[in-house]
């Protein structure tokens, strides 16, 4: 057998190896608890704790699943995981200034936190669309933002809302008001240098904005899209 040959099998041995576990561990991850992210991994080779608390979709408050879609994809109940409208925008804004405009849909933001790794090349998004297709194909929207606020990162080694809940306002996820909610919304963008628990003036500002929005967002009548009522 030819070197070329050897090549090419092993080739297609690793990527049906590759499909086959993806698919797994995405249908797994439908019914029970991710233990770690890559994330969490590196994070503890640097050198920081990990404090996470899994929390059941019914164990949170449905106001911060109403901040999460108002201040990072309006869009989620419409969309299959890409807001392409969104996108668009997000590419337009990027040409015009040095700010970067990611665009991602929490879709998204879940495949890349539960199965890659931090970056923005090419290769990473390449497996985050991937990811996020598989997961709009065998999830409903409510797994997709339970595991979201599970596993996205409020902090130097605080991973999870419940996590979050407990260490910035000494209470359960479960009890949290809309305004505590919008504040751990507001510092998703740069949860290690935000404070949900002492928020500076901008993240109070963005966090007042973020309860306008949860205001305006329509409650859903899919039970499969967790939309609901907003609660002052």
């Amino acid at each position: 057998m030819t070197g070329w040959r050897r090549l090419r099998r092993w080739l297609v041995r690793g990527a049906v190896g590759f499909f086959t576990l993806s698919i797994v561990l995405v249908v797994v991850y439908g019914f029970l608890p991710p233990p770690m992210t890559p994330l969490m991994v590196i994070r503890l080779v640097e050198g920081e704790g990990l404090r996470k608390d899994w929390a059941a979709y019914e164990d949170i408050s449905p106001q911060v699943f109403k901040a999460v879609i108002a201040a990072e994809d309006a869009r989620f109940c419409q969309h299959i995981g890409f807001d392409f409208a969104a996108l668009h925008d997000a590419w337009r804004k990027n040409q015009k200034g040095r700010r970067i405009y990611g665009g991602s849909t929490i879709s998204m933001q879940t495949a890349k936190n539960l199965f890659l790794w931090p970056g923005r090349d090419y290769v990473r998004k390449a497996f985050e669309a991937y990811f996020t297709g598989l997961m709009e194909l065998f999830w409903d929207k409510r797994r997709i933002v339970e595991v979201y606020v599970n596993i996205v990162e409020l902090g130097h080694g605080i991973y999870g809302v419940e996590a979050a809940s407990q260490t910035y306002f000494k209470k359960s996820a479960k009890d949290l008001t809309a305004r505590e909610a919008a504040l751990l919304a507001a510092v998703l963008p740069n949860p290690r240098s935000w404070s949900a628990s002492r928020p500076s003036g901008f993240v109070a500002r963005r966090a007042g904005t973020i309860m306008a929005r949860m205001r305006e967002l329509p409650a859903s009548d899919d039970d499969h899209c967790p939309v609901g009522r907003f609660e002052d």
